[in-house]
């Protein structure tokens, strides 16, 4: 069976406005970024990171990078200090703050994602797994 292109747009079309959509409503469901949750998470898992490393392991652009951590900064959730061996590398960590609220996100995300995928089966799910994870595979191929 082959598909017109216009099907294959139509399937990219519906995969950006779902991306958007989603986004959109993860952020209005637990206030905060899934690219900020990112960066608290990767600073969950570690005691202290540079900028620079936190930005590689999460994979977005040094300016938003910086921009999320003095969001974050701003509002209580992580501190950032200088070097004391090379005054050009910033230093993250999340606060007490910080680290009270990621669970919490962590707890709304669940049940935001359970709400997502309410109505599909076991099977669904891990179809739809495979599929989007065959897609991601492609991207690299590009």
């Amino acid at each position: 069976m082959t598909h017109s292109c216009s099907d294959e747009s139509a399937i990219l079309y519906k995969l950006h406005s779902l991306n958007k959509q989603i986004s959109s409503t993860f952020e209005g469901c637990t206030g905060i970024s899934q690219s900020r949750l990112d960066i608290l998470h990767q600073l969950y898992e570690v005691e202290e990171i540079s900028q620079t490393a936190l930005q590689k392991e999460i994979n977005i652009d040094s300016a938003a990078v910086t921009r999320h951590l003095k969001q974050l900064e701003a509002n209580g959730m992580v501190s950032r200090r200088k070097s004391q061996t090379d005054n050009r590398i910033t230093l993250v960590r999340l606060t007490d703050h910080g680290r009270h609220k990621i669970i919490s996100f962590r707890e709304e995300k669940a049940r935001f994602v359970t709400q997502m995928l309410d109505g599909f089966s076991e099977e669904e799910r891990a179809l739809l797994g495979s599929m989007l994870n065959r897609i991601q595979a492609n991207l690299k191929l590009v």
